[in-house]
């Protein structure tokens, strides 16, 4: 019995130990942690527009230092869903899987304008639902804030090999790049995935064999998501026009 005891009471101190020591290293290790993730997700939002990158770069070749550069030089404003700039806010600072849980009235929408060699894309955020779980991307759009310049995705728990193929798959994503969302008459579009190929050049893209559920998934998170930003996307055409 003694022993016994003694058996017990080592085992509490141990346990009671690596926890200790368990909850100091996450503590020790959470700013880190944070900083990590805010450089991935970075990462992941100037996928988008690698293509314009300086030199001829690509975002696995930037530093982190590099990255951070790079967004310190963008403007980033967020906007209401009335296309309004919310003063005081910037759109790195936006948790768009907190915001999709909001009304829709009361969304805020973060906007990354990139600039490089002239030229202006205006970096949008879109959120949906895959078939086991969420999904995002970005959509680079051009200055004329109609064609796509670039698009990345990514997801919470895809199927690999099939729905998964949305981030693991380049040549996806890849399908996006000179797609437009708006009709020549103007009227709003956006872009499909489209099971069996794509038959309008200008706004589908082929789907994922197998990934059904993901693909219309994706066709209507950028439908909706890319919708939303439309109130900005006149206002910003509506100054343009003004200036010229």
């Amino acid at each position: 019995m003694e022993s016994t005891k003694y058996v017990v009471i080592f085992i509490l101190i141990l346990t009671a130990t690596v926890a200790v020591s368990l909850t100091g290293l996450r503590e020790a290790t959470k700013a880190q942690s944070a900083t990590n993730e805010d450089i991935f997700n970075k990462r992941a939002i100037l996928t988008a527009v690698q293509d314009y990158l300086p030199n001829g770069q690509k975002v696995a070749d930037l530093s982190d230092e590099q990255v951070l550069e790079l967004f310190a030089e963008m403007e980033q404003p967020v906007v209401d869903m009335e296309g309004n700039i919310i003063e005081g806010v910037k759109a790195e600072s936006i948790d768009m899987a907190k915001e999709r849980k909001k009304p829709e009235a009361e969304r805020r929408l973060p906007v990354y304008v990139y600039e490089q060699d002239g030229q202006k894309f205006y970096i949008l955020s879109v959120r949906g639902n895959g078939l086991w779980d969420e999904i995002w991307g970005s959509v680079a759009l051009k200055s004329d804030l109609n064609t796509i310049a670039g698009a990345t995705f990514d997801h919470k728990g895809e199927t690999p090999g099939l729905g998964a193929e949305i981030k693991d798959n380049p040549s996806f994503a890849a399908q996006f790049e000179g797609k437009e969302i708006y009709e020549a008459d103007g009227d709003y579009v956006s872009i499909k995935v489209r099971k069996g190929g794509a038959r309008d050049p200008k706004h589908e893209v082929d789907g994922i064999s197998g990934a059904t559920v993901t693909a219309d998934g994706v066709s209507e998170m950028l439908y909706r998501g890319l919708q939303y930003y439309q109130p900005y996307i006149d206002k910003v055409k509506q100054e343009s026009f003004l200036l010229n």
